[in-house]
């Protein structure tokens, strides 16, 4: 998408003549800047994200085959970072395996990413929900200690009050032993009240 004009009338003769022995794959981020002249003569197959399963799943069998020390947990924060692509989670895994010498443990990728310990999540929403001002400052002070991401803690806050949302609507029996009691904890109400507010506080943030 990146090529001038001129450069596109070159390629669009050889596209329509094209040697039989030649085939052609062009790979782009951003399709609309082609000409339709050249989109017009493609198959196209538009990448879809991959999901978090599928990279952590995939994270497991290369970790075992290396023989490499691994938690579940681990890998699908790893996934979760990876934001889709699972030549990032490869690469953040690498980064992982170092910061972790030689294993990947949820602690230390955690370290790595910047992320906070789940603990601290549930433990602010715990006193939000026990409305117990006084803990919930002591724990954002132990979370300023950790030198805190705090845009990332509540992007974390954020998806923690998700999960607990989509469980008090769809219980699974898989979710997350805290996540699953603070669902039965909160009323529906309150924890799209405390979603709302997690939002505009994010988005206040740098104010």
């Amino acid at each position: 998408h990146m090529l001038s004009g001129h450069s596109f009338n070159a390629l669009l003769k050889t596209l329509e003549e094209p040697p039989t022995h030649v085939k052609f794959l062009f790979a782009t981020t951003d399709p609309q800047k082609l000409p339709v002249t050249i989109l017009s003569r493609c198959l196209q197959f538009n990448l879809k994200r991959m999901p978090v399963d599928m990279i952590s799943g995939y994270l497991a069998t290369v970790l075992e085959q290396e023989n490499i020390p691994f938690s579940e947990s681990a890998l699908r924060i790893l996934a979760r970072a990876a934001d889709g692509s699972m030549r990032d989670a490869l690469s953040l895994t690498d980064q992982a395996i170092v910061a972790g010498g030689g294993a990947v443990s949820e602690d230390d990728v955690q370290d790595m990413l910047g992320l906070l310990p789940h603990e601290h999540l549930i433990g602010l929403l715990q006193a939000v929900a026990d409305d117990d001002g006084a803990r919930m400052l002591a724990i954002v002070g132990q979370m300023a200690q950790l030198t805190t991401d705090f845009t990332a803690a509540a992007d974390s806050f954020i998806s923690l009050l998700h999960s607990i949302a989509v469980q008090q609507v769809v219980a699974a029996d898989e979710a997350d032993v805290d996540v699953a009691a603070m669902a039965k904890l909160l009323s529906p109400a309150d924890v799209h009240l405390y979603y709302q507010m997690a939002l505009y506080g994010r988005r206040d943030l740098p104010l």
